[in-house]
């Protein structure tokens, strides 16, 4: 597949996603957006891919939305329909694809690009990484999910605080918090994110997409109607070949050769 505005690859049933706009840090105009939201799509459909990697060119993974874009008309812009055309998929695909996704962030991930990297199922920092939540600064609030996700993976009172200053949080920081799980050199980055995305290719991958459905709906769930719902996710799990062969490869005490075939 061919895009002007980020490379596209799968190997070893990895889809891998790279924004590239290195000049401008990859931060979004309208163009990447919808080719990322095309990309998505194609990945979440290719019955190939189990994993998704997303990652950004050069020294940044995404500095949010290219705001020069955005200054060459003088009309007040109408963000809640670019949100809802732009960013609402991005975000929503992320969310609920049914396949992992795992995000290396190569540098600094701000605005929607912080909030991209939240969506996301993994996240993997470089050393040279760091997030920011600047939508504060230019007078708008946290966009594109962030608070929604961000509460939710470091607790309202510390995400308050980084949405309300908008001030850097370096990877270290992020590591300590909970918001990433791997930090490493910038130099490892991708060898390290390409290791772990081609170990959860090979998992059981209706499962993953299972698990993502029972997180992100117990989130609205009391707890009778998640357990009652959990109930009905388990049933089509253990409907699967993957199962099968998990118990299986238990029993004969050797590793699961997953096939990751999705059971309708």
């Amino acid at each position: 597949m061919s895009y002007q505005k980020l490379l596209y690859e799968t190997r070893n049933n990895v889809a891998l996603i790279t924004l590239n706009r290195p000049d401008k840090l990859n931060a979004f105009d309208d163009d990447l957006s919808f080719e990322l939201i095309d990309v998505l799509n194609h990945a979440e459909k290719d019955a190939a891919v189990r994993c998704v990697l997303l990652t950004g060119a050069g020294r940044g993974f995404c500095a949010g939305q290219d705001l020069q874009s955005r200054a060459v008309t003088q009309e007040t812009p109408h963000l809640g329909d670019s949100i809802r055309k732009r960013y609402m998929p991005i975000i929503l695909k992320l969310c609920t694809m049914e396949k992992p996704v795992v995000c290396a962030v190569n540098g600094v991930a701000a605005g929607a690009g912080a909030s991209i990297a939240f969506a996301c199922d993994y996240r993997i920092a470089a050393d040279t990484a760091s997030f920011i939540q600047s939508f504060i600064k230019i007078g708008l609030i946290p966009d594109s999910g962030a608070c929604f996700l961000l509460p939710r993976l470091i607790g309202q009172g510390r995400a308050m605080e980084l949405m309300m200053t908008g001030r850097k949080m370096e990877s270290e920081e992020a590591l300590q918090m909970g918001l990433v799980h791997d930090v490493v050199t910038c130099e490892n980055l991708m060898k390290h994110a390409v290791a772990f995305a081609e170990t959860l290719a090979q998992g059981p991958t209706q499962a993953y997409g299972l698990l993502k459905r029972a997180v992100y709906n117990a989130q609205s769930m009391d707890l009778e109607s998640y357990l009652s719902y959990e109930a009905d996710l388990q049933e089509i799990a253990g409907c699967s070949p993957d199962f099968a062969e998990g118990v299986a490869a238990f029993m004969e005490k050797r590793p699961a050769r997953f096939k990751g075939k999705i059971e309708e």
